[in-house]
């Protein structure tokens, strides 16, 4: 079983998502909880990656075509931390 902590920021941010990326959230954690990053890598639709740049050492699930959730792995592969949740911006920089 791994453990979700979920950063204050992104408590705050869930807070004001939509309630259907609200019920994502809770679907993808209570998965990650129970089968860890590689239980979620396993399933299409989250398209669960590395992240690179300024991300580089966290991941990000999408919790819809717009919505990611981005976590890092912390202390050997037993906890979670979401950092962020956030819509994704498209536009190239």
């Amino acid at each position: 079983m791994w453990i979700v902590e979920i950063a204050r920021s992104a408590e705050k941010e869930i807070k004001k998502a939509p309630q259907a990326i609200r019920d994502s959230f809770d679907a993808w954690k209570n998965l990650i909880e129970h089968y860890g990053p590689p239980g979620v890598q396993k399933i299409n639709g989250y398209w669960d990656h590395a992240l690179k740049g300024e991300w580089k050492g966290a991941r990000a699930s999408s919790l819809s075509e717009q919505w990611r959730v981005i976590y890092v792995v912390k202390g050997g592969a037993v906890k979670i931390l979401v950092l962020k949740i956030t819509p994704h911006d498209y536009r190239r920089k």
